[in-house]
């Protein structure tokens, strides 16, 4: 039950807790600081320790005070400075500067201090020069992935603190949550499918009933859609309009009883189509479609009533308390109704998922047989075959420096969504079934590593089939009854370089057979790297300048700025990866010179 719960909410995560069944505030510390790659690899031992299936053993007798409470596992950097002191003798300005050592990982630091570290273990801990060398080999070992206990710590006491508040109060937790996380649709998927699952209704947006902010209605487990999340009715629209006229004068009574009241110069027609398509007004029994069509006539009723009592004139009529001073104009039939798929595509393009229902609600039979859930695309599945099906929500076409086309697919499903690789030689035979709101089912690799085989929190499914869900096909399917095996590791590739492939044409003779031509695997532009010289590090506009232009190119190349420091030259790694798109490498020669950009 941990998503939305701070650091506990991955699918590892998640499986890894069952079997630890954490019974001590030290025991999440412990959950915060393992899973991370490195230490991930001792979290079964200590899971099997916990619980007495392992026995718990120490190198030396003497560093039991320092693990004891993480079953003589070393996990944190306090543990090893508290050794240092303990077993060894060091101050605590020995201890530091041995931490300082081992977390930044200063190998020549470490080599000046491992003698006196050793002759301490020996003359004061009573261990042997053999086990004190043996512990300083693991410090090494840990140097590459250490953590700070008091910065699990801060985390896992966050987690606490959400995990309390959701058990005890899951519907104002969760309200606050989708509010957070209001910018992120993805987030946003994932949580309001969490409330269904714990018996929480997500309502959308409603002009009378909703705030900015997602809320609590009717009392409790029923959560409104906040009018803030919705595009083109921003914040300041809602809260310092919107909400303050409906609070001071009461509900509105009627669309019309909306236009007249509401400043039309702000809330203009864009506001007036994202909350009509939206439904924000079905309460007042009009379908979507007839108020869009006779939006003009609603908002020239409105703007007149305002022009009106802005300028002091009064109709006699309406002086005198009658009805109609100017007449609210009729509501006519729409000559066409948009559909239901039409509609849920307004509400994913202008709140970024669908909420009334899901286009896949038919699916469901289909993909819970014949696929995997996103959530087996995990660190843990990498380089695992897998399937996975859902519908189109973007597609991002390049051209390859060999000038062959690939894609990027957006693929959403009701749970959430993922990146789909489409490489050339997938592309060619797939590329046209790659279309914006199609239903597919891929079938692929999980790919958790960046270019230099390292784990990246992005992690994509490499495509290798792509195959369209017609709904012939969905009309046909039966039950089966059983669902797919769990992924498993996909067989290694037989490579061949250039060179043997040389070698093998080259041998041929002219009555051989003609063998079966060999064809490079075309390069991942993922591992290509876009290099940017900047002259002077404190030129502030340039910078910023850089960052711009980076963020409405994100894509998949990494970006490296190298700052120029007289002489000297310092690279720094950029926190977001860009497309580099011919467009985009125009922009950026233009903005800090042709001779400052390279792509390798």
């Amino acid at each position: 039950d941990t998503t939305g719960v701070f650091q506990l909410e991955s699918a590892g995560m998640k499986r890894y807790l069952k079997d630890l069944k954490a019974s001590s505030f030290e025991d999440i510390i412990a959950m915060v600081a393992l899973y991370r790659p490195g230490p991930m690899q001792f979290i079964d031992s200590f899971i099997r320790r916990k619980h007495g299936e392992e026995p718990i053993t120490y190198l030396h007798p003497g560093l039991e005070n320092s693990l004891k409470n993480t079953y003589g596992i070393m996990i944190y950097q306090e543990q090893f400075m508290q050794i240092s002191k303990e077993w060894c003798g060091f101050t605590g300005g020995q201890a530091d500067t041995l931490r300082k050592a081992v977390g930044k990982k200063k190998i020549d630091l470490m080599k000046k201090v491992k003698p006196q570290f050793i002759e301490g273990a020996v003359k004061i801990g009573g261990a042997t020069e053999e086990i004190a060398e043996t512990f300083w080999s693991q410090l090494l070992d840990f140097a590459n992935y250490c953590f700070n206990k008091s910065h699990a710590a801060c985390y896992a006491l966050v987690a606490y603190w959400t995990a309390y508040l959701k058990a005890h109060y899951p519907d104002a937790f969760m309200a606050a949550l989708m509010t957070a996380d209001m910018r992120w649709t993805d987030r946003l998927a994932i949580e309001i499918s969490e409330c269904k699952r714990i018996g929480l209704k997500v309502l959308g947006p409603d002009i009378n009933e909703s705030y900015g902010d997602f809320g609590i209605v009717g009392g409790k487990r029923t959560i409104r859609f906040g009018l803030s999340g919705v595009k083109n009715m921003g914040k300041s629209l809602i809260e310092d309009i919107v909400i303050p006229e409906r609070d001071k004068n009461g509900p509105f009574k009627s669309i019309f009883d909306f236009a007249k009241r509401v400043d039309s110069t702000k809330f203009n027609k864009k506001s007036w189509e994202a909350a009509i398509k939206t439904g924000a007004f079905d309460r007042f029994g009009y379908s979507r479609s007839d108020l869009l069509f006779n939006l003009e006539s609603i908002q020239a009723y409105g703007a007149k009533i305002q022009k009106d009592v802005g300028s002091g004139q009064t109709d006699l009529f309406g002086a005198m308390g009658a009805a109609g001073a100017i007449p609210e104009p009729e509501i006519k039939p729409a000559p066409t109704q948009y559909s239901e798929k039409e509609q849920l595509l307004w509400e994913r393009d202008l709140m970024g998922l669908y909420l009334s229902a899901h286009p896949l609600d038919k699916y469901d039979l289909y993909f819970e047989e014949q696929t995997h859930p996103f959530s087996c695309i995990s660190a843990e599945n990498n380089d695992k075959n897998i399937v996975i099906g859902g519908i189109i929500t973007n597609v991002r076409t390049i051209l390859t420096k060999s000038n062959t086309k690939m894609a990027f697919v957006k693929l959403e499903n009701k749970t959430g969504e993922v990146e789909a690789v489409v490489f050339p030689s997938v592309f060619e035979s797939c590329g046209a079934k790659l279309v914006v709101d199609n239903v597919v089912r891929i079938n692929g690799r999980v790919n958790a590593t960046d270019k230099d085989g390292r784990p990246t929190s992005e992690i994509k499914v490499l495509a290798e089939t792509v195959e369209l869900i017609s709904d012939e096909m969905l009309e046909n399917y039966q039950r089966t009854g059983s669902k797919l095996a769990e992924p498993v590791a996909a067989p290694k590739k037989r490579t061949y370089s250039k060179s043997s492939a040389e070698r093998v044409s080259t041998a041929r003779t002219k009555t051989e057979e003609e063998p079966p031509r060999i064809v490079a695997p075309p390069k991942d532009p993922r591992k290509e790297r876009l290099f940017i010289l900047v002259e002077n590090p404190n030129d502030t506009d340039l910078l910023t300048g850089i960052r711009r232009l980076c963020d409405i190119n994100l894509g998949c190349q990494e970006v490296i700025l190298v700052l120029k420091d007289g002489e000297e030259k310092k690279p720094l790694r950029m926190p977001f990866s860009v497309d580099v798109s011919d467009d985009f490498l125009t922009k950026l020669r233009d903005l800090v010179g042709a001779d400052n950009v390279k792509v390798s």
